[in-house]
């Protein structure tokens, strides 16, 4: 596992982008004193914190991505592959869907809410509701994405979606 800093920003799981507010060492019980990092997420009002090991492998944190790398992202946008998902079955969709989220790359969330987006307006164009479970995970993977994004570009996340569109002269 890397070695983060306190201050530094980083995306810890499904929580989104954290800032690493300190770094100690506790023992639980009888166990060797561990190093731990405390987290406070960027966008969630609440005053939690996060502790977590900092030796442990099984936890998925990782440096946000820079403004450079957010743009091209962008850039890279229209060409990103997506296939919308289809399944009637609730607990397939949602189980497909939460494969989807394991690996919460910037590409991989792209291309994911990509397919989600698409899935939206066919179902529109057909005049058909856009189902919950799509809904929801289309938002929690809207969240991750775009608050890397505001935090690598220093804007606030509800202008992501238009910094996205000026980017890509969307109107």
């Amino acid at each position: 596992m890397a070695n983060y800093q306190v201050g530094e920003l980083v995306l810890y799981g499904r929580n989104g982008v954290c800032r690493v507010e300190d770094i100690n060492t506790d023992s639980v019980g009888k166990e060797a004193p561990r190093e731990y990092y405390v987290l406070r997420p960027l966008y969630q009002n609440s005053s939690c914190c996060i502790r977590i090991p900092a030796d442990n492998p099984k936890v998925s944190f990782r440096p946000i991505i820079s403004g450079e790398e957010a743009r091209r992202l962008i850039e890279w946008m229209p060409d990103a592959e997506a296939k919308p998902y289809y399944n009637r079955n609730l607990n397939q969709l949602r189980e497909h869907y939460r494969s989807c989220m394991e690996n919460l790359s910037c590409e991989n969330l792209i291309q994911f809410t990509k397919s989600l987006y698409m899935k939206k307006q066919e179902a529109e164009a057909r005049r058909k509701k856009f189902g919950t479970v799509d809904e929801r995970f289309m938002r929690e993977a809207e969240e991750l994405l775009f608050g890397e994004f505001a935090a690598a570009l220093d804007i606030e996340r509800a202008n992501v979606a238009h910094y996205i569109a000026d980017a890509l002269q969307i109107k």
